[in-house]
């Protein structure tokens, strides 16, 4: 049953290919930097295929650049071309009209998104069950931009209009009326049921749509004429007859557009038929898209590239017939034929979906319709289903078919509900993100909601700005190994997006570094520019607050003594040797921290680590930051100053996953007073009893932990902590906390660094490699000294009662005892 819902008549798709121009002799532009190849623009611009939708529209699936600036298009593609019917099969002149009625509608879909079709012919129209169609091979026009990067003519010889050939072999001609002369030559064929001046050659062909220029009488009776075909002209039907007539009308300006033949009379019936009642709300629900079935065929072996070689549309040559016979000083080659590969082959190859039909096959139907909310034990319990691959590494995981599908199928479902079910969103994703829903999970995560689109709209990005040229500058060196974000539509839409911040938020200034946090979201939002501006403006308040003022020198200054205590805490030595070599987190934190680690790491991994950053608090970059020391540790303990510039200058391969979950481990263990700033933007309950200023944070090595913290972890979890009260000992004998160890701080010699020193407690402190050690002192006694000496000894997680012991005094109910003198 399950296996029904795959094989979807619809759910079907092939590819096409073609070549790009390549740039000749020059290869840099008038700024200096490389030109970008044709293949990335092309890549970057067909993008915006992917988002329409509409029902005869083939779905735009994917983009793929090979080598060589080929460029491969995967699309939907179920049906069959109408050509094959002509001569064959006759349509009534009722389902002619139907379908005239569904390209019109297809054409006026395109149009208003700016983009001319120039390639309709009866090949690119396919016909489904109950004489539906769909427009195929609609974007290649525009993807080309306007056939400018390609070496060969987007045309379609018999369709397409006049003036198309008056424009000449180079010409890009986008007027979406000769998509309506192409409309009239489609429906002329169907009339007839012949294909026309089918025995003719190439040049013929152009004579004759040309000739058609001469003389005044309906270019649909001549065509008729010419073809033995005037009794079936005269026995079409008057009105659709002036429809055909109204689309073969010579002069452009006296042509209707698609949306004037839309409105004519004859296709009355069919808009009552076809009025449905949408959601508002949300968009209509399916099982699953053909975007996710494309995604897990791709992960159960889907090849696209592979299965083009195998039909042989991609065929490899031996490099030594490429070598051109000479190459003149100035670049240019002589003696090399054209290589035909170049050209366009509008051949279609369809991708095999039996593996994936036999790969999916076991699963059972009630996996795709999980249930999200019971209340029902009984149906609680018989939904055990589901594949479970959750001790697997993430990678594995993300390439699992499987385990895609149950996650797909579950979190698109909890999306659909968003904002009510927000909180089971952000339990899903805390066991794991699917690639393919990343970019609406964040969103989710992020809390954008509310009409954002209207908002991005609003917002002026045109305006020329100060910051401008600093902008154009760093865009060019964002992320450039990506091919999306190289592009020049991805180029334009990082400037709009930047500058749409910077105007928003005219509190704060453009710090290098914006672009690479920006970067993140463009990529996973890139044909939704308004939802990459939203997840940005809602992730920099969260983890980024007051870094972007123009003096943020106290806000980093805060942020990175943070970070050198919670290295302390967390591993002393390493902490000891960065300190004897004066190699501060100022020499290599700030690009971090400032760009939440997007400056220094590829995309890929940037998107695992903020799967998990985005669910924690604005402390978890501090333990990634942590995390990165931490694998580092050997070489670093091992070099010097210099041997350390060197390393972070060039930061090397880090393990994403490790990094992660040791970063979850130090978050959940380390107390969340210990890392709090005052310039967070959460509400935090230590902020206003631990306001340290940071002149004293960058003076004190070790950190300190609210009176909240320690009470939890002497009420909670007693054997977290270790309590060292260095009061003397008449205060100590008088009140102290119960089960804490007291090592007097006047009994303590300091001018040796041996953890001996501290007398009987020395081998508690030493054997410590999971406790907390608590300092608790009075405010005479100097807090300083002994929290350093322990640190300096290489004793872990010790951290300072901020206070001192008068804070516990008030505690009710108390965590004091009365000891006896």
């Amino acid at each position: 049953m399950s296996a029904t819902l795959l094989k979807n008549s619809e759910l079907q798709f092939g590819a096409t290919t073609f070549f790009a121009k390549e740039h000749k002799g020059e290869t840099c532009g008038s700024n200096g930097l490389p030109l970008t190849p044709n293949s990335i623009i092309i890549y970057g611009k067909a993008q915006k295929l992917k988002l329409f939708k509409h029902p005869n529209l083939c779905t735009y699936l994917d983009i793929i650049r090979g080598k060589h600036e080929r460029t491969v298009i995967v699309s939907q593609y179920c049906g069959v071309p109408l050509s094959n019917y002509l001569n064959k099969e006759e349509f009534s002149f009722e389902d002619i009209t139907k379908i005239a009625y569904q390209i019109f509608l297809a054409l006026n879909y395109i149009h208003e998104k700016k983009i001319v079709h120039r390639s309709l012919s009866t090949e690119n129209i396919l016909v489904q069950e109950k004489n539906n169609i769909k427009l195929f091979n609609y974007g290649l026009f525009y993807m080309t931009d306007n056939g400018k990067l390609v070496s060969f003519p987007i045309i379609q010889l018999i369709y397409a209009a006049p003036e198309v050939y008056l424009d000449g072999p180079n010409g890009n001609l986008s007027n979406p009326k000769v998509d309506v002369w192409s409309a009239g030559i489609v429906l002329a064929e169907l009339v007839l049921n012949k294909p026309l001046w089918q025995s003719l050659k190439v040049g013929q062909r152009i004579r004759k749509v040309l000739s058609l220029v001469q003389g005044n009488t309906s270019i649909f009776e001549r065509i008729a004429r010419e073809h033995n075909c005037y009794e079936k002209y005269l026995s079409v039907p008057d009105d659709l007859k002036q429809v055909i007539e109204d689309c073969l009308n010579i002069m452009p300006c006296d042509r209707p557009t698609v949306d004037t033949v839309l409105k004519n009379e004859l296709f009355a019936h069919f808009k009552t038929v076809n009025q449905t009642n949408r959601s508002k709300i949300c968009e209509p629900f399916e099982q699953f898209t053909i975007e996710e079935l494309y995604h897990w065929w791709q992960l159960a072996g889907g090849d696209v590239l592979l299965e083009l070689k195998k039909q042989g549309l991609i065929r490899s040559s031996p490099p030594i017939l490429s070598l051109p016979q000479m190459v003149l000083i100035d670049g240019s080659i002589l003696g090399q034929e054209r290589n035909p590969a170049t050209l366009y082959d509008s051949r279609i190859i369809q991708m095999p979906l039996e593996g994936l039909y036999q790969r999916f096959e076991h699963i059972p139907l009630n996996c795709y319709y999980p249930l999200i909310h019971s209340k029902s034990e009984i149906l609680s319990k018989a939904d055990d289903s589901s594949y479970n691959a959750e001790k697997l590494p993430l990678v594995i995981r993300e390439k699992d078919p499987e385990h895609q599908f149950h996650r797909v199928i579950l979190l698109r479902r909890l999306l659909h509900g968003y904002p009510y079910t927000r909180d089971l969103i952000i339990a899903e994703s805390i066991k794991d993100i699917p690639p393919l829903l990343r970019g609406q999970i964040w969103a989710a995560l992020l809390n954008v909601r509310g009409d954002y689109q209207q908002e991005y709209i609003k917002i002026d990005k045109e305006t020329p700005t100060a910051t401008d040229r600093q902008i154009e500058v760093d865009i060019p060196r964002c992320h450039q190994y990506n091919e999306l974000l190289s592009s020049s539509e991805g180029h334009r839409k990082l400037k709009r997006i930047l500058k749409a911040w910077i105007y928003k938020n005219s509190q704060y200034v453009y710090w290098q570094g914006l672009d690479s946090l920006t970067a993140p979201f463009l990529f996973l939002n890139f044909n939704d520019e308004a939802k990459a501006f939203a997840c940005l403006s809602n992730f920099i308040p969260k983890y980024l607050h007051n870094f972007f003022l123009r003096d943020n020198s106290a806000i980093i200054q805060e942020y990175l003594s943070k970070f050198s205590q919670l290295i302390a805490f967390q591993d002393p030595v390493l902490a000891n040797h960065l300190e004897s070599i004066n190699f501060i987190p100022e020499l290599f934190a700030i690009p971090w921290f400032l760009t939440m680690f997007s400056h220094v790491f590829p995309l890929h991994k940037i998107f695992h680590l903020w799967d998990k950053l985005i669910l924690g608090d604005s402390s978890f970059p501090l333990h990634v930051g942590l995390s990165i020391l931490t694998q580092l540790r050997e070489t670093l303990l091992a070099s010097g100053f210099n041997e350390c510039i060197l390393l972070f200058s060039d930061l090397p391969e880090v393990d994403m996953e490790q990094c992660v979950n040791f970063s979850l481990d130090t978050y959940s263990t380390t107390p969340k007073s210990i890392t709090a700033r005052t310039q967070q933007s959460e509400k935090s309950p230590y902020i206003a009893t631990m306001d340290i200023p940071v002149q004293d944070l960058n003076k004190e090595k070790f950190p300190r932990i609210s009176v909240d913290d320690v009470v939890s972890l002497i009420r909670d979890d007693n054997d977290r902590a270790i309590i060292v009260d260095i009061r003397n000992p008449t205060h100590y004998a008088r009140s102290s906390v119960k089960g804490s160890i007291n090592i007097p701080c006047s009994s303590i010699t300091f001018g040796e660094i041996n953890i001996e020193n501290v007398g009987i407690h020395s081998s508690l402190l030493k054997k410590n490699k999971d406790k907390i050690v608590v300092v608790i002192g009075s405010e005479e006694a100097n807090l300083d000294i002994f929290p350093k000496f322990l640190i300096h000894c290489h004793i872990p997680k010790v951290c300072v009662l901020h206070g001192g012991f008068n804070v516990l005094l008030p505690i009710t109910p108390t965590v004091l005892i009365q000891n006896q003198i």
